[in-house]
C-alpha cells in the first residue's frame, strides 16, 4: 500500500485546466480564421473585385459669358461592400440603416449574403458626417471610394438650360448632355452665352407672372438677332439640378418649355405672313380690306375676337390683330409662298440651339385651304418657344435670321435673308404701332421703345380645343428704332382676373414690357424719352404700379 501514489483531486484539476486551454485555443483559431478570410478577401479596391475603379471623372466647369460660375464638380465618398469579407451580414446591414433610416435592410442583407459577388454599391454621394458615421461602425467588409459628382451653386437659376449629370459622370439632360464630350474632354470651363443677372430677372418676372395670371407653365427666351446668342432662357416650374433625382419621373418641373415643348402661339405669327405678302409683292402696305364679315373657308368661318368696323390696312390688321384680314391677305400670299416663308425662318424644323431636348414642330398634314388660313394666324402649327423667337429676329436683323446659339465659341453664326430689310423695317413699324395702340399696349417701357405682337390662342386637348383655356404669348423686338434683341413670352393656361380677361394682351403682354424694363440696362440698352410728350407711351410708370393694376 505504501507503493500506491493517489493522485485523484490533482490529477482531476489538470484534467480540467487541459480542457480551458484547449477551448481557449479552439476559440483563438476561430477569431484568427475569420481574420484571416477578411484578410485574404478584403483586397484593394482595384484589386479580386469585379468592378475595377478609375480615377474619379471631372466635368469642366460651366460659367455664364461673364464667368459667373453655374456647374462644377466636386469629391465626394462612396461606400461599397464587399460580400465575400463580411461574416454576418445581418449585422453589417442593420449598422448601416442606423446611418441611412430610408434604407431597405432586408434587401442590403440579401445583397451581402451572396458570396458569389465581389462588390455591392451601399451609398452613393455620402456627406463628410455620413462618411464618417459608417467609418465609426467599424463593421469589416466596407470601404469608400472618391468620386466626382456635380454641383450647381445657383440652385434653380438656370436649371433647364444646365441640365443635369449622372451619378457616373454622364450628362443626361440640357447642356451638360448636349455638350457630354467637350465637358469630359476640356480642362477649361465651358462658357455660355447667357448673362446670369438678365437669367435671374427673366425667371423672377416668369414666376411673378405664374403666381399672378396661375398659369400651368410658362417658358421665356431673351435672344440677341445680331449674333444668335441666347442671353437668357427659362422655363416654369423651375428645377434644381441638385435635386433632379428626387424628382418624380412625371413631375412638370422636368420639362424644358422653352425648347421641348410645343405650342400653338396663335397672332404671333400674322407679321410673319404679312412680311412674306409685301416682300414679295402679293399686297401693298396701302391696301385694304374688307374685315367687317366673318369668312368661311371649308365649311368654317374664321372672326375676329374684336371687329374692326369699315376696311383696316396690313398695319391695323397687324395692331389690332385680325384674323379676317390675315386670312385674306394668305390667301393673296397663296400657300406655296407661305410655306417657304415658314420654312424660311426655321419654323419647319427642330431649334439647333444646345440644348438636349429641341422639340421637332407639329405641322398640318397637308396644307390645304383650310389649315393655309389658320396657320397664317397661329393655329393648326406647333413649334418650341426657342424656335419661334429665332423666327422672329428677322424683324430684328433687318431680314436675316442667325442660326441661334448658348454657347460661347467665338465662331461665327450662319445667316439666312429670308426678306429685305425695307420689307423687316415696314413690318417692324407694324409690330410699333401694335404696342403704342394696339393689342400690346401693356408691353410698353417707357425710353425703349418696344415693338411686338400678342398672341392668342384656345389650348389643344384631347379630340379638339378648350374654349376656357388659352396659351398666351407675346413675341417683341427692341428698340424698335433700330432693333437687337428679341423677348419672347409664352404662358399655358393663365386664368382671368378682376378687371382682366385671360388674353395675352391682359398676361404675356405686359409680362414681356416687365422682362424688357428689367433687362434693357443690363444689355447697355440706351432709353430715349424725347417722344413721351406725344402721348403714345401709354405705360410710364413703374414696375410694381403696373403689375398691381392689370
Amino acid at each position: 500500500m505504501d507503493n500506491v501514489r493517489f493522485d485523484g483531486p490533482a490529477e482531476g484539476a489538470s484534467m480540467r485546466t487541459k480542457l480551458v486551454s484547449l477551448c481557449t485555443c479552439l476559440g483563438f483559431a476561430v477569431i484568427a480564421g475569420k481574420a484571416g478570410m477578411v484578410a485574404m478577401t478584403s483586397q484593394p479596391a482595384d484589386q479580386g473585385d469585379s468592378r475595377a475603379f478609375e480615377d474619379p471623372i471631372r466635368r469642366a466647369d460651366i460659367v455664364d459669358r461673364n464667368g459667373e460660375l453655374l456647374a462644377t464638380s466636386v469629391a465626394v465618398y462612396s461606400l461599397f461592400a464587399d460580400p465575400r469579407a463580411i461574416w454576418d451580414p445581418a449585422e453589417v446591414a442593420s449598422g448601416i440603416g442606423r446611418v441611412f433610416p430610408d434604407i431597405d435592410v432586408d434587401k442590403l442583407t440579401a445583397d451581402l449574403s451572396d458570396k458569389e459577388r465581389a462588390f455591392v454599391w451601399v451609398r452613393r454621394g455620402l456627406t463628410p458626417r455620413q462618411r464618417q458615421a459608417v467609418f465609426d461602425l467599424g463593421l469589416e467588409g466596407l470601404d469608400f471610394r472618391e468620386e466626382s459628382r456635380r454641383a450647381y451653386p445657383r440652385g434653380t437659376l438656370a436649371g433647364h438650360i444646365l441640365g443635369y449629370a449622372g451619378t457616373d459622370g454622364q450628362g443626361l439632360a440640357g447642356v451638360e448632355y448636349a455638350m457630354d464630350s467637350e465637358l469630359l474632354s476640356s480642362r477649361e470651363p465651358l462658357k455660355l452665352t447667357i448673362d446670369s443677372n438678365v437669367q435671374f430677372a427673366l425667371e423672377a418676372e416668369l414666376a411673378a407672372a405664374a403666381g399672378e395670371y396661375g398659369v400651368e407653365g410658362g417658358a421665356g427666351v431673351i435672344l440677341n438677332a445680331r449674333n444668335g446668342e441666347v442671353m437668357g432662357l427659362a422655363s416654369w416650374p423651375p428645377i434644381d439640378p441638385n435635386r433632379v433625382l428626387e424628382l418624380d419621373r412625371d413631375d412638370p418641373a422636368r420639362l424644358n418649355r422653352a425648347v421641348g415643348a410645343l405650342f400653338e402661339l396663335g397672332s404671333v405669327y400674322k407679321p410673319l405672313t404679312v412680311a412674306a405678302a409685301l416682300d414679295t409683292g402679293a399686297i401693298r402696305p396701302s391696301d385694304r380690306f374688307d374685315v367687317r364679315e366673318p369668312l368661311v373657308i371649308s365649311g368654317r368661318a374664321i372672326h375676329d375676337d374684336h371687329p374692326i368696323s369699315g376696311h383696316a390696312s396690313p398695319t391695323r390688321i397687324v395692331a389690332d390683330s385680325s384674323n379676317i384680314g390675315t386670312v385674306k391677305i394668305a390667301i393673296m400670299l397663296g400657300a406655296r409662298r407661305q410655306q417657304e416663308m415658314l420654312a424660311a425662318v426655321g419654323l419647319f424644323d427642330r431649334s439647333p440651339v444646345e440644348v438636349a431636348g429641341s422639340a421637332a414642330p407639329l405641322l398640318p398634314e397637308q396644307f390645304d385651304e383650310i389649315h393655309a388660313a389658320t396657320v397664317s394666324y397661329g393655329h393648326g402649327i406647333a413649334v418650341s418657344p426657342m424656335a419661334f423667337a429665332t423666327a422672329f429676329s428677322v424683324f430684328a436683323n433687318g431680314g436675316e435670321v442667325v442660326e441661334p446659339t448658348i454657347i460661347m465659341d467665338g465662331e461665327r453664326r450662319r445667316t439666312r435673308r429670308v426678306i429685305s430689310a425695307p420689307t423687316a423695317a415696314v413690318v417692324t413699324r407694324m409690330l410699333r404701332e401694335a404696342v403704342v395702340d394696339g393689342t400690346g399696349r401693356f408691353a410698353e417701357v417707357a425710353g425703349y421703345r418696344v415693338a411686338g405682337k400678342t398672341g392668342t390662342a384656345e389650348k389643344p386637348i384631347a379630340g379638339g380645343y378648350a374654349h376656357d383655356e388659352n396659351i398666351s404669348s407675346f413675341a417683341a423686338i427692341f428698340p424698335a428704332d433700330s432693333p437687337d434683341y428679341v423677348v419672347l413670352i409664352v404662358l399655358d393656361a393663365p386664368k382671368a382676373g378682376a378687371g382682366r380677361g385671360r388674353t395675352a394682351g391682359f398676361n404675356a403682354a405686359p409680362t414681356a414690357g416687365r422682362v424688357i424694363e428689367r433687362v434693357a440696362p443690363m444689355l447697355g440698352v440706351e432709353p430715349k424719352f424725347e417722344d413721351l410728350g406725344r402721348g403714345d407711351s401709354p405705360m410710364v410708370r413703374s414696375v410694381s404700379q403696373r403689375r398691381s393694376s392689370l
